[in-house]
């Protein structure tokens, strides 16, 4: 059985138990972790990209350029009136006269921002001297305004699709890699329920044929073979929740606490009679409570077993019930070794001491249980001193 649950820990993990969340975020992460190792050599890619980009701009503007200087010569050398400048929707020509006087723009306001230097715009820009000509131009500026942002663009468009592509391809590979494990976790899931299942009956028949031994006769065999049944069934019951709770939906129900309570403790007297511990009692009557019946009985079982386990032989147990303002306090008060780690020890698979045995599940299945219904654990230890274990009720 141990071998089994050993098994059982190492499959049923995130990945085996299909957390699609856990595998989204492997997939991402192992995305990022591939675009960033490619990151450098596409910065090498786009800073040469730009270069090009900037080097062909500034070549198709020198054409236009020298385009508009042949027009103002051919026009010097007509006996032409008006001058037809040649326009253009990318460029803005700004041509200038002596003194630094402004003749003719395209852009007026752009030419000054271009003269003043007060343009916040990246600008291609080419000047050059002109010689005499009808138009008395001395200087013609040819600019516009000049942006990467298409180059940016693509590579952004090609970084998502590129991101796209791996982040899927690894979910898909990750998928495929799963299956056996995830095939092989089903096959246990369904060998515990069966397992389970078939335990349920024999275990029944055994408690109830101890039981029937021990009204006949009262032997201190007899006594130790009951309390190793109980110590059994306290183990199966909570293998049996830790199966079932995340595919059964545990019903809340009004409960007499009290009662309750009182018909638990009773289970635990033997036990803690082998040891020659002392359970000492103080549960306030007639306390109701809604929560589901398995899961309380699991809250007190383990809180009362555990404190019976570490506790040394000829102590006390004291086992208290009562209300506080609105609340409701169940708290079990032992005398033993005490614990190190408070919070690890509600981790699953961890016991404070490995000669005890179990499975370190019991405390960790209280933990979700008070998580699911609200109900507030606190821990109070002192090492060789013993520890009180509080739960508060809504």
């Amino acid at each position: 059985m141990w071998i089994l649950l050993s098994a059982k820990k190492v499959l049923g993990t995130k990945l085996i138990e299909k957390d699609k969340r856990y595998i989204y975020t492997l997939a991402f992460f192992y995305s990022m972790l591939i675009i960033s190792v490619m990151s450098l050599p596409a910065f090498f890619y786009i800073s040469v990209e730009k270069k090009s980009y900037k080097q062909t701009e500034m070549q198709n503007l020198e054409h236009y350029l020298y385009g508009v200087e042949k027009s103002i010569y051919d026009f010097s050398r007509t006996n032409k009136h008006i001058f037809h400048f040649p326009r253009s929707l990318f460029y803005t020509a700004c041509l200038y006269g002596q003194n630094g006087k402004m003749l003719f723009a395209t852009d007026k306001a752009f030419c000054k921002n271009i003269t003043l230097k007060i343009s916040q715009d990246e600008i291609l820009s080419k000047k050059i001297l002109l010689t005499s000509n009808r138009l008395h131009a001395k200087q013609l500026i040819i600019a516009k305004r000049f942006s990467y942002q298409n180059i940016y663009t693509k590579a952004l468009i090609a970084a998502l699709f590129l991101g796209a592509i791996i982040f899927f391809m690894t979910l898909f590979f990750i998928r495929i890699s799963l299956r056996p494990l995830e095939k092989a976790n089903k096959y246990l899931n369904t060998f515990f329920n069966d397992a389970i299942h078939e335990l349920k009956t024999p275990l029944g028949v055994m408690q109830l044929n101890l039981e029937f031994l021990r009204s006949k006769e009262e032997s201190r065999a007899l006594r130790r073979l009951y309390n190793s049944m109980q110590s059994i069934i306290l183990i199966y019951e909570d293998i049996e929740y830790h199966i079932k709770h995340t595919h059964v939906q545990y019903k809340a129900e009004h409960l007499n606490f009290s009662e309750f309570l009182q018909s638990r403790v009773e289970v635990f007297y033997d036990l803690a009679g082998i040891k020659n511990i002392c359970i000492e009692e103080h549960i306030t009557e007639k306390l109701l409570l809604d929560i589901n019946r398995i899961e309380l009985q699991r809250i007190i079982d383990n809180t009362i077993s555990n404190s019976i386990k570490y506790s040394p032989k000829w102590t006390k147990i004291v086992i208290k019930l009562y209300k506080e303002s609105e609340h409701i306090i169940f708290s079990v008060k032992d005398e033993g070794v005490g614990i190190k780690d408070t919070k690890k020890i509600f981790e699953r698979y961890t016991r404070e001491d490995v000669i005890q045995g179990g499975f370190g599940i019991g405390l960790s299945i209280v933990k979700y249980i008070c998580n699911k219904n609200n109900i507030e654990i606190s821990v109070d230890t002192k090492i060789s001193k013993g520890s009180l274990f509080s739960y508060k009720f809504s």
